[in-house]
This record gives C-alpha cells, sequence and structure tokens, in this order.
C-alpha cells in the first residue's frame, strides 16, 4: 500500500481523511514518523502555508508528503479571520487562561459579529501535495452562516457555529459520515485521491 506523510499533528484531521482515502493509501501522521516540532503557518496565504509544511518534511523524509491549511472567510469582515483563523484571537491576546483556542476564536467571532445581520462566510481548504518532485495544490470550499451562538460538541475549531448552506445543522452537530460528505476538507482531499488512484 502506498504510503503518504500527512504534515500534521491534528488526530482530529488525520481521522477525517484516513476515513476519507479509506484504505487505498498508508497515511502517516508526524507523529507516527517521530517529527514532534511545530512548523510555523508565517505565510500571507493559505497556499503558502501548506506548500510551506508539505516541502519542509518532503526535504527531511524524501518522501512523498501532503499538508493543508484552512481558512475561514466572512464576507462581512473582509474575509477575516482568514490566514489566521487558527490563530485569530492570539492576534489581539483574547485568549482567557481557562479556555483553549478554539474557544477563544469563536468567542471573537461572535463578538465581531454582534450587530451584522450578513453572516455569509466560506470555509476553504488548500492541499499541498508534493509528490514525485512535483508540487500540485487541490482546493476545497464550503459556503455557509455564522451563527449568532454555539451548536453541537462533535468535529473542531469553528464547526460549532458554521452552517453549511442547505443544512439543518452545523458541522459540529453531524456525524464524521455527515460531515465528510459535503466538508471542504473532503472536497479538495477527493480530488486529491483522484489524482493519486491514477498513479497507485
Amino acid at each position: 500500500m502506498k504510503k503518504l506523510i500527512f504534515a500534521t499533528h491534528n488526530p482530529h484531521k488525520v481521522k477525517e481523511i484516513q476515513n476519507l482515502i479509506s484504505g487505498r493509501f498508508k497515511i502517516l501522521s508526524l507523529n507516527d514518523i517521530n517529527f514532534h516540532d511545530e512548523i510555523s503557518e508565517d505565510r500571507l496565504t493559505i497556499e503558502a502555508n501548506a506548500l510551506k509544511k508539505a516541502y519542509h518534511i518532503h526535504r527531511i523524509y524524501a518522501m512523498d508528503c501532503f499538508a493543508d491549511d484552512t481558512s475561514l472567510e466572512v464576507l462581512a469582515l473582509q474575509g477575516q479571520p482568514g490566514v489566521y483563523s487558527a490563530r485569530f484571537a492570539e492576534l489581539t491576546n483574547e485568549v482567557n487562561s481557562n479556555e483553549n483556542i478554539s474557544d477563544a476564536n469563536i468567542r471573537k467571532l461572535l463578538k465581531l459579529m454582534q450587530n451584522v445581520n450578513n453572516r455569509s462566510a466560506r470555509f476553504r481548504t488548500i492541499i499541498a501535495l508534493i509528490y514525485g518532485s512535483q508540487e500540485y495544490l487541490f482546493e476545497g470550499i464550503v459556503e455557509g452562516t455564522i451563527l449568532h451562538k454555539k451548536r453541537g460538541l462533535s468535529g473542531f475549531g469553528y464547526d460549532p457555529v458554521f452552517q453549511p448552506s442547505g443544512q439543518k445543522l452545523t458541522f459540529a452537530e453531524m456525524s464524521l459520515e455527515q460531515k465528510n460528505s459535503i466538508s471542504h476538507r473532503a472536497i479538495a482531499v477527493n480530488k486529491l485521491v483522484e489524482f493519486l488512484k491514477s498513479y497507485a
């Protein structure tokens, strides 16, 4: 079975992608290859962040590798939090000592949108693949709405306040299978898988 390194320490992402790939490929996380350093996401776009992570691991291990980066882009906030989605609250030191970063990010987002009527937003994922020393990019987008308060206990990140268009549930209220059938990451991963199937 073909082995691919997924340049992440996030077990939620690994679980989602392994579920999507359904045994076609063996996915190795950074933990699986004993790489425990953080690769900073300091580029100005999610495309550049994903490529930076993939190239970093590819150079060290000389194995085919992919990495992803995701942004939540809110129309009324001119595309914020965007490339800073994962550390939105940290930018303005709005993380309380007793809360995790995801809760702080959501709290900041809802505060900024307190009096906003147009709550349109989208999740956008970019997967950067280094395969046979060539680079490839795959994009997934899901349009939706930012709710006024959190709903659901599954998922991660902004999932409790994001309701995809045409759905009655937030991502955090969906099962993994439900989310994987429509999510931005699933769309990007499916494009990745279709590409890899021609080489498997």
